[in-house]
C-alpha cells in the first residue's frame, strides 16, 4: 500500500511538472514584456473557455466549410465551435490593444478579435461590435453571428513558461571613439 502511494504521488509530480502552466494573457503581461508583433507571432495562446457561434443559414446554402447545419426552432443555422482549450495563434493587431487571433492555418486565415476587458482584470477577452442581454454580434470569415453572453467571458491563455522564453535580439553598442 505505502509503495503504490509512493508511485502514485512520483506520477502526480511528473506529470504536473511537464503540463503547461496556462494562465491569462493579459494587458500588464503584454506591456510588461514589451512583445512586438513578431514576438506574439511566436507565442502559442489557448482558448479558455467554449465559444459557440451562430447564424441563420442562408436558402439554397448547401456547403459550410467549418460549422454545421442543425435546426434551430424550425430556422436553419450554422453553427461553429471554439472548444476550451483549443490552441490559436495571433494573426495580427489591428490597433495596439486588439489581437486578432486565428484558429486555422490557411492562407486566407478566419479569426476572431480579443482585447483586454476591464471587467475581467484586463484579460485578454472575446469582443464584439455589440453585446445585449443574452447574445453578442462577432464577425468571423467576413460573416456576422451572434454568440452568447456568457463567451464574453472567454480569453486567451498562454504557457509562462514559453512565452517568456521568448529570445529576443539586443546588441549593446560601445561607441566609436577617435584614435
Amino acid at each position: 500500500m505505502r509503495y503504490s502511494f509512493f508511485i502514485f504521488g512520483i506520477l502526480v509530480l511528473f506529470c504536473t511538472s511537464c503540463s503547461p502552466t496556462l494562465r491569462p494573457f493579459t494587458q500588464k503581461l503584454y506591456e510588461d514584456n514589451k512583445w512586438s508583433q513578431k514576438d506574439l507571432k511566436l507565442i502559442q495562446f489557448y482558448l479558455s473557455e467554449n465559444i459557440v457561434l451562430r447564424r441563420r443559414a442562408e436558402d439554397g446554402q448547401t456547403t459550410i466549410e467549418n460549422g454545421k447545419i442543425k435546426s434551430v426552432n424550425g430556422e436553419k443555422v450554422e453553427e461553429i465551435i471554439f472548444r476550451e482549450g483549443t490552441p490559436c495563434l495571433f494573426h495580427f493587431s489591428p490597433k495596439e490593444d486588439r489581437f486578432a487571433i486565428s484558429f486555422e492555418k490557411s492562407d486566407n486565415p478566419k479569426y476572431l478579435m480579443f482585447g483586454p476587458n476591464p471587467k475581467l482584470n484586463n484579460r485578454y477577452a472575446l469582443l464584439a461590435k455589440d453585446w445585449e442581454r443574452r447574445s453578442g454580434v462577432v464577425t468571423y470569415d467576413g460573416k456576422e453571428y451572434r454568440t452568447s453572453t456568457e463567451a464574453a467571458w472567454a480569453c486567451l491563455l498562454v504557457d509562462l513558461k514559453r512565452a517568456h522564453s521568448i529570445q529576443k535580439e539586443s546588441k549593446v553598442v560601445k561607441g566609436a571613439k577617435i584614435n
